[in-house]
């Protein structure tokens, strides 16, 4: 695993490239928008709920590198999971790039949730890593307006 202050670490790189789940989804349950007033990212997040379980997420995006990379990162995370353990997900991520732990047995091939970690070496960035997260709790809380990372 690279290094935690390693912030474009392949894992990023990649999902930046070539982010995953990024289209319109055509019968979304659930849609918020987010905003970073700080950098200007914005993200849409949409999700289909069934079950009580997220079926699919997707996103349309336009931003930085490591905003991109967190929404592939988010929607591959998120599918299949309750909200609640979405949610718990959000936070899980937002104690990591706070300055909490990784454990130590992670590796960003099995876990490039974990790969977002260098972020937190820059503190300007965490909003950005933040943005789809954010955007995805506020779409499953039904929350219309759009939401800021401020």
């Amino acid at each position: 695993m690279a290094g935690p202050g390693d912030l474009y670490q392949s894992v990023i790189l990649d999902h930046a490239r070539n982010p995953r789940n990024c289209f319109v989804l055509e019968t979304p349950s659930r849609v918020a928008n987010g905003y970073n007033p700080l950098c200007g990212d914005r993200c849409t997040v949409y999700v289909q709920l069934d079950d009580r379980r997220i079926q699919q997420v997707s996103f349309e995006h336009e931003g930085c590198a490591i905003s991109t990379a967190s929404a592939s990162i988010m929607t591959e995370a998120a599918a299949g999971k309750t909200p609640d353990e979405a949610l718990k997900l959000l936070d899980e991520l937002h104690q990591v790039l706070s300055g909490g732990s990784v454990p130590s047995d992670c590796d960003d091939a099995s876990q490039p949730f974990y790969a977002l970690a260098g972020v937190r070496e820059y503190p300007m960035r965490v909003k950005c890593a933040l943005l789809a997260w954010k955007t995805l709790q506020a779409a499953l809380n039904g929350q219309q307006e759009t939401i800021t990372t401020e």
